[in-house]
């Protein structure tokens, strides 16, 4: 698999996880200059949620996880204010999570999903 099939790949996996919790997608692979944001949704209770995406097909480099750097977090910061900026919702409840996807040599995945990361 291609690292952009992947990478669309573990971003449906995990928008289907989100759904399934009751989260409402609003937004993908929003970009900017500075950088995209992989997805924004809608938490149950209203609080928007910015969700960076890493998928691997294996641990040879690592959790997908370790891949999000302190600089990485430093830009998905600026993004989310970026997009509540650009969206009018400034002053809105939000947050961001990270999804680390692990996919195996079958075909199935799993999900390593942290609430408010950053």
């Amino acid at each position: 698999m291609n690292k952009q099939l992947l990478g669309a790949t573990g971003e449906d996996a995990v928008a289907r996880y989100l759904v399934a919790r009751g989260y409402r997608v609003i937004d993908r692979n929003w970009r900017i200059r500075a950088g995209e944001i992989d997805l924004i949704a809608r938490s149950p209770d209203g609080e928007l949620v910015f969700v960076e995406v890493k998928s691997r097909t294996s641990l040879s480099y690592g959790d997908p996880l370790e891949a999000i750097t302190p600089l990485k977090a430093h830009r998905l910061q600026k993004l989310a204010l970026a997009w509540l900026v650009t969206q009018g919702e400034w002053g809105s409840s939000y947050r961001i999570d990270c999804a680390g996807v692990l996919f195996s040599r079958d075909g199935r995945q799993e999900i390593d999903y942290r609430e408010g990361v950053l």
